[in-house]
C-alpha cells in the first residue's frame, strides 16, 4: 500500500490547489483554495477562460462581485472532483473587520446556493484575527460553516474553539519556516524533523486540547513543506497537501504509523484554558511567530487578491 491510501486509513485527505483537473489523481474528500492557488491557477492557459467568462459576464457589477462569482465558479468546478467540500476564502482586506466578512461569506454562500450547491458542502475561509473569530461564530450560529486559516498559535485555536468555527487550518510549514530562519546557520534539519518539527509541535498540542477537552473543531494541517511533515501528523482529523505532496505520497510505499490519537489525548494532563478579546490579543501579542506570520500571510493574500483585480480589468 503506497503512503497516500494508507494515510487515507487514519486521516481524511484534502487536496490544497485551484489546479481542479489535478485533484482527480489523489481522489481526496474535500479540496481548499486561497487567493494564491486561484491566481496561480488562472494564469495557466486551461483555466484563463474562467476569468475571461466570468469578467464578460459581471464585469458591469464591480471588482467584488467579479473576484466572488471567479471563486464560487472554481469552487463549483472543484466540487466536481471531490464528494465533500471546498474552502472559499473572503477577501483578506476584510480580516480585521467583523461586520464586512459575515456580508462577504453570505454573498458567497448566496452565489453557491444560487448554482444549487446544498451550504454544508461550502467552508468559508476566514483569517483567524479576533474579528474573523467572531464573524465565524455569528456564521456558524446561522448554519453557515468555516474554515479559520492563517492559523499559527495555540491561543487563536482555543480562541475558534470557543466560536464553535466548524474547522481550523494550522499552517505547519510556516512556523517551520519561522523557525528556521531564525535559527539561521545553527537550524539542524534531521534533528528538527517529524515530530520535532516546531510546525507538527504546533498542530499536536492543539489537536491533543480539542480532543481532551470534547471540542469539536476539526483539526486540518495546512501549508506543508516535506513529506516528512505530513506522516508525523498522521490520524490528524484533515489534512490538507498539495498536489506535489500528494503525488510524492503516492509514490512512496514506506510504512506509516498513526502519530496522533484522539483516546489518547483524552488521557493526557491539559489543562482548559480560554479567552476573551483582551487576554487573546496579549497571547497573540506574546508569540512573536504567530504574530509576525499573520500579519504577513494577511499582506501576502491581499497582494494575490490586488494581482487577480489587476488581471479582470
Amino acid at each position: 500500500m503506497n503512503q497516500l491510501d494508507a494515510l487515507k486509513q487514519l486521516t481524511t485527505v484534502v487536496a490544497d490547489t485551484g489546479d481542479f483537473n489535478q485533484i482527480a489523481a489523489y481522489s481526496p474528500r474535500d479540496a481548499t483554495t486561497n487567493p494564491s492557488l486561484i491566481l496561480k491557477a488562472v494564469q495557466k492557459p486551461e483555466y484563463a477562460h474562467l476569468l475571461q467568462e466570468t469578467v464578460a459576464k459581471y464585469g458591469q457589477h464591480g471588482t467584488d462581485e467579479v473576484m466572488n462569482r471567479l471563486l464560487v465558479r472554481f469552487g463549483i468546478e472543484i466540487l466536481k472532483h471531490v464528494p465533500g467540500r471546498v474552502s472559499t476564502e473572503v477577501d483578506a482586506r476584510l480580516s480585521f473587520d467583523t461586520e464586512a466578512t459575515v456580508t462577504r461569506a453570505r454573498r458567497i454562500i448566496d452565489l453557491y446556493q444560487g448554482e444549487g450547491v446544498h451550504v454544508d458542502r461550502i467552508l468559508i475561509k476566514i483569517a483567524s484575527t479576533w474579528e474573523g473569530i467572531q464573524a465565524a461564530a455569528r456564521l456558524e450560529r446561522d448554519g453557515i460553516h468555516t474554515n479559520l486559516t492563517l492559523l499559527f498559535s495555540f491561543c487563536q485555536a482555543v480562541a475558534c474553539g470557543q466560536a464553535k468555527v466548524q474547522l481550523i487550518s494550522p499552517f505547519v510549514g510556516r512556523i517551520y519556516d519561522w523557525y528556521k530562519k531564525q535559527a539561521g546557520a545553527k537550524w539542524d534539519e534531521a534533528a528538527m524533523a517529524g515530530a520535532n518539527d516546531p510546525g507538527v509541535q504546533s498542530v499536536r498540542a492543539i489537536y491533543n486540547f480539542y480532543k481532551k477537552h470534547g471540542i469539536a473543531t476539526e483539526v486540518m494541517g495546512a501549508s506543508f513543506r516535506n513529506v516528512g511533515q505530513i506522516t508525523a501528523l498522521a490520524g490528524c482529523d484533515l489534512l490538507t497537501i498539495s498536489p506535489d505532496l500528494l503525488a510524492q505520497l503516492q509514490a512512496s510505499e514506506a510504512p506509516l504509523a498513526k502519530a496522533l490519537d484522539a483516546a489518547a489525548a483524552q488521557a493526557m494532563d491539559i489543562p482548559f484554558v480560554q479567552y476573551d478579546e483582551a487576554t487573546f490579543r496579549f497571547a497573540l501579542n506574546e508569540d512573536a511567530m504567530a504574530t509576525e506570520k499573520l500579519a504577513e500571510g494577511i499582506r501576502a493574500f491581499v497582494a494575490d487578491t490586488i494581482k487577480l483585480e489587476a488581471m479582470m480589468r
